[in-house]
Protein backbone atom coordinates (compact mmCIF):
# COMPACT_ATOMS: atom_id res chain seq x y z
CA UNK A 1 0.00 0.00 0.00
CA UNK A 2 3.14 2.37 -0.58
CA UNK A 3 1.33 5.24 -2.00
CA UNK A 4 4.82 7.34 -1.96
CA UNK A 5 5.94 6.64 -5.89
CA UNK A 6 7.39 10.70 -6.23
CA UNK A 7 5.36 11.11 -8.82
CA UNK A 8 3.03 13.93 -8.32
CA UNK A 9 -0.31 13.56 -10.44
CA UNK A 10 -3.32 16.93 -10.17
CA UNK A 11 -6.31 16.80 -8.26
CA UNK A 12 -9.28 14.84 -9.77
CA UNK A 13 -12.27 17.06 -8.98
CA UNK A 14 -15.71 15.32 -9.12
CA UNK A 15 -18.66 17.63 -9.31
CA UNK A 16 -21.64 16.69 -8.29
CA UNK A 17 -25.69 18.10 -8.55
CA UNK A 18 -26.96 16.86 -5.57
CA UNK A 19 -26.08 15.44 -2.24
CA UNK A 20 -27.40 12.24 -2.93
CA UNK A 21 -25.25 11.87 -6.03
CA UNK A 22 -22.18 13.03 -3.93
CA UNK A 23 -22.60 10.51 -0.97
CA UNK A 24 -22.95 7.62 -3.42
CA UNK A 25 -19.56 8.64 -5.60
CA UNK A 26 -17.59 9.17 -2.26
CA UNK A 27 -19.06 6.00 -0.62
CA UNK A 28 -18.33 4.25 -3.75
CA UNK A 29 -14.40 5.32 -4.28
CA UNK A 30 -13.89 4.77 -0.67
CA UNK A 31 -15.26 1.18 -0.27
CA UNK A 32 -13.53 0.27 -3.75
CA UNK A 33 -9.87 1.21 -2.28
CA UNK A 34 -11.16 -0.70 0.66
CA UNK A 35 -12.21 -3.77 -1.32
CA UNK A 36 -8.85 -3.76 -3.28
CA UNK A 37 -7.08 -4.07 -0.27
CA UNK A 38 -9.20 -7.02 1.23
CA UNK A 39 -9.29 -8.92 -1.75
CA UNK A 40 -5.06 -8.54 -2.31
CA UNK A 41 -3.93 -8.71 1.39
CA UNK A 42 -7.30 -9.68 3.70
CA UNK A 43 -6.99 -6.85 5.53
CA UNK A 44 -7.64 -3.14 4.65
CA UNK A 45 -7.53 0.15 6.67
CA UNK A 46 -9.28 3.35 6.76
CA UNK A 47 -8.36 6.78 8.42
CA UNK A 48 -11.23 9.36 8.70
CA UNK A 49 -11.76 12.64 9.74
CA UNK A 50 -15.00 14.61 11.74
CA UNK A 51 -17.08 17.17 11.05
CA UNK A 52 -20.29 17.43 10.00
CA UNK A 53 -19.50 17.14 6.33
CA UNK A 54 -18.41 13.67 5.98
CA UNK A 55 -21.11 12.06 8.10
CA UNK A 56 -23.61 11.19 6.03
CA UNK A 57 -20.99 9.58 3.56
CA UNK A 58 -19.92 7.41 6.74
CA UNK A 59 -23.53 6.54 7.58
CA UNK A 60 -24.39 5.33 3.99
CA UNK A 61 -20.48 3.54 4.10
CA UNK A 62 -21.55 1.52 7.41
CA UNK A 63 -24.31 -0.14 5.94
CA UNK A 64 -22.63 -1.75 2.75
CA UNK A 65 -21.82 -5.67 3.23
CA UNK A 66 -17.53 -5.09 3.10
CA UNK A 67 -15.86 -7.69 5.26
CA UNK A 68 -15.87 -4.96 7.64
CA UNK A 69 -14.42 -7.54 10.55
CA UNK A 70 -11.13 -7.23 8.82
CA UNK A 71 -11.23 -3.48 8.54
CA UNK A 72 -9.63 -1.00 11.07
CA UNK A 73 -10.75 2.35 11.34
CA UNK A 74 -8.53 5.16 12.81
CA UNK A 75 -8.51 8.74 12.79
CA UNK A 76 -6.86 11.41 11.25
CA UNK A 77 -6.68 13.98 13.57
CA UNK A 78 -8.86 14.22 16.88
CA UNK A 79 -9.55 17.58 19.40
CA UNK A 80 -8.08 17.36 22.77
CA UNK A 81 -11.16 16.34 24.67
CA UNK A 82 -12.29 13.20 26.53
CA UNK A 83 -13.23 10.42 23.83
CA UNK A 84 -16.77 10.17 24.86
CA UNK A 85 -17.09 14.24 24.95
CA UNK A 86 -19.98 15.31 22.14
CA UNK A 87 -17.37 17.09 20.56
CA UNK A 88 -15.22 14.17 19.87
CA UNK A 89 -14.10 12.94 16.26
CA UNK A 90 -14.20 9.66 17.92
CA UNK A 91 -17.96 9.98 19.37
CA UNK A 92 -18.58 11.77 15.64
CA UNK A 93 -17.56 8.26 14.21
CA UNK A 94 -18.87 5.95 16.96
CA UNK A 95 -22.32 6.89 16.02
CA UNK A 96 -22.04 7.48 12.04
CA UNK A 97 -19.76 4.71 10.75
CA UNK A 98 -19.13 1.85 13.47
CA UNK A 99 -23.32 1.22 13.22
CA UNK A 100 -25.11 -1.17 10.89
CA UNK A 101 -22.57 -3.33 9.07
CA UNK A 102 -19.72 -1.67 10.37
CA UNK A 103 -20.11 -2.59 13.37
CA UNK A 104 -17.62 -5.62 13.04
CA UNK A 105 -14.54 -2.75 12.29
CA UNK A 106 -12.08 -2.43 14.84
CA UNK A 107 -11.82 1.00 15.81
CA UNK A 108 -8.96 2.67 17.10
CA UNK A 109 -9.66 5.28 19.63
CA UNK A 110 -6.40 8.20 19.48
CA UNK A 111 -6.57 9.17 22.95
CA UNK A 112 -5.40 7.24 25.60
CA UNK A 113 -7.69 7.79 28.66
CA UNK A 114 -5.91 9.74 31.72
CA UNK A 115 -2.74 10.47 29.86
CA UNK A 116 -1.05 13.49 28.75
CA UNK A 117 -1.60 14.57 25.25
CA UNK A 118 2.32 13.86 24.23
CA UNK A 119 1.60 10.23 25.67
CA UNK A 120 -1.19 9.79 23.13
CA UNK A 121 0.74 11.44 20.46
CA UNK A 122 3.78 8.86 21.46
CA UNK A 123 0.76 5.56 21.34
CA UNK A 124 -0.82 6.83 17.75
CA UNK A 125 2.88 6.71 16.03
CA UNK A 126 3.72 3.51 17.79
CA UNK A 127 0.46 1.90 16.29
CA UNK A 128 0.38 3.90 13.24
CA UNK A 129 0.09 1.58 10.17
CA UNK A 130 0.01 2.88 6.30
CA UNK A 131 -4.04 2.71 5.11
CA UNK A 132 -6.18 1.81 2.60
CA UNK A 133 -8.02 5.30 1.78
CA UNK A 134 -8.16 8.26 4.25
CA UNK A 135 -10.84 10.56 4.42
CA UNK A 136 -10.05 13.89 4.41
CA UNK A 137 -12.08 17.27 4.94
CA UNK A 138 -11.29 21.01 4.20
CA UNK A 139 -12.34 24.11 6.54
CA UNK A 140 -13.30 27.64 5.08
CA UNK A 141 -9.98 29.01 5.94
CA UNK A 142 -8.31 26.05 4.08
CA UNK A 143 -7.15 24.10 6.88
CA UNK A 144 -7.24 20.11 6.88
CA UNK A 145 -6.56 17.23 9.27
CA UNK A 146 -5.70 19.99 12.42
CA UNK A 147 -3.44 21.68 10.34
CA UNK A 148 -4.29 25.67 10.10
CA UNK A 149 -2.81 28.56 8.31
CA UNK A 150 -0.21 30.18 9.90
CA UNK A 151 -0.56 28.04 13.23
CA UNK A 152 2.88 28.05 15.47
CA UNK A 153 4.38 24.94 15.02
CA UNK A 154 3.05 24.53 11.37
CA UNK A 155 6.47 24.46 9.56
CA UNK A 156 7.59 21.78 12.14
CA UNK A 157 4.32 19.55 11.30
CA UNK A 158 4.34 20.00 7.86
CA UNK A 159 8.27 18.53 7.71
CA UNK A 160 7.75 16.18 10.68
CA UNK A 161 9.05 12.12 9.83
CA UNK A 162 6.20 11.47 12.46
CA UNK A 163 3.08 9.87 11.19
CA UNK A 164 1.29 12.05 13.97
CA UNK A 165 1.84 15.28 15.90
CA UNK A 166 1.02 17.48 18.75
CA UNK A 167 -0.80 20.59 17.77
CA UNK A 168 -1.60 24.21 19.20
CA UNK A 169 -3.77 25.76 17.03
CA UNK A 170 -4.48 28.97 19.69
CA UNK A 171 -5.45 32.12 17.68
CA UNK A 172 -6.43 30.37 15.01
CA UNK A 173 -10.04 30.93 13.85
CA UNK A 174 -10.93 27.44 12.36
CA UNK A 175 -9.88 25.62 15.64
CA UNK A 176 -12.59 27.05 17.63
CA UNK A 177 -12.48 26.04 21.77
CA UNK A 178 -10.44 23.31 20.89
CA UNK A 179 -6.83 24.45 20.14
CA UNK A 180 -4.83 21.51 21.49
CA UNK A 181 -5.27 18.75 18.95
CA UNK A 182 -3.18 16.01 17.56
CA UNK A 183 -2.76 15.76 13.75
CA UNK A 184 -1.60 13.37 11.15
CA UNK A 185 1.05 14.60 8.73
CA UNK A 186 2.12 14.89 5.72
CA UNK A 187 4.33 12.20 6.55
CA UNK A 188 1.84 9.79 7.39
CA UNK A 189 -0.70 10.61 4.99
CA UNK A 190 2.04 10.04 1.91
CA UNK A 191 1.60 6.31 3.52
CA UNK A 192 -2.01 5.56 2.52
CA UNK A 193 -2.97 4.49 -0.93
CA UNK A 194 -5.61 6.74 -1.69
CA UNK A 195 -7.01 9.99 -0.38
CA UNK A 196 -10.27 11.54 -0.84
CA UNK A 197 -11.16 14.93 -0.02
CA UNK A 198 -14.83 15.27 0.95
CA UNK A 199 -16.07 19.29 0.21
CA UNK A 200 -19.66 21.08 0.04
CA UNK A 201 -20.36 24.39 -0.68
CA UNK A 202 -19.44 27.22 -2.87
CA UNK A 203 -17.21 28.46 -0.63
CA UNK A 204 -15.41 25.84 -0.07
CA UNK A 205 -14.87 25.40 -4.21
CA UNK A 206 -13.57 28.91 -4.20
CA UNK A 207 -10.69 28.21 -1.62
CA UNK A 208 -10.03 24.83 -3.23
CA UNK A 209 -9.40 26.91 -6.17
CA UNK A 210 -7.15 29.04 -4.52
CA UNK A 211 -5.20 26.44 -3.30
CA UNK A 212 -4.59 24.74 -6.65
CA UNK A 213 -3.22 28.38 -7.86
CA UNK A 214 -0.76 28.55 -5.54
CA UNK A 215 1.81 26.97 -3.64
CA UNK A 216 2.17 29.05 -0.15
CA UNK A 217 1.58 25.98 2.23
CA UNK A 218 1.07 28.41 5.45
CA UNK A 219 -1.66 30.41 3.97
CA UNK A 220 -3.58 26.98 2.98
CA UNK A 221 -2.24 24.22 4.48
CA UNK A 222 -4.80 21.69 2.44
CA UNK A 223 -2.01 23.05 -0.38
CA UNK A 224 0.16 19.85 0.98
CA UNK A 225 -2.64 17.04 0.20
CA UNK A 226 -3.32 18.87 -3.37
CA UNK A 227 0.77 18.28 -3.90
CA UNK A 228 1.53 14.97 -2.62
CA UNK A 229 3.07 12.27 -4.85
CA UNK A 230 1.67 9.27 -5.61
CA UNK A 231 -2.19 8.57 -6.78
CA UNK A 232 -3.69 11.75 -7.31
CA UNK A 233 -6.08 13.19 -4.71
CA UNK A 234 -9.67 12.23 -5.28
CA UNK A 235 -11.80 15.38 -4.67
CA UNK A 236 -15.84 14.83 -4.53
CA UNK A 237 -17.92 18.54 -4.03
CA UNK A 238 -21.47 19.40 -4.10
CA UNK A 239 -23.60 22.42 -3.59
Amino acid sequence: MDADSGRRSSPIFNGHGSVDLWIAAAVSDIATALQADLDSSGRARLLVSGGSTPAPVYRALARLPLDWAKIGIALVDERWLPVAGPDSNARLIQENLLVDQAAAAHFEAMLVPDSRLQESVIAANRDFMPASVAVLGMGPDGHTASLFPHMRGLDQALSSDAAYVAVDASGCPGAGPWPQRISMTPAGLAKTSRRILLIRGEHKRLVLQRALDGTDLQELPVRFVISMPGAPLLVHWCP
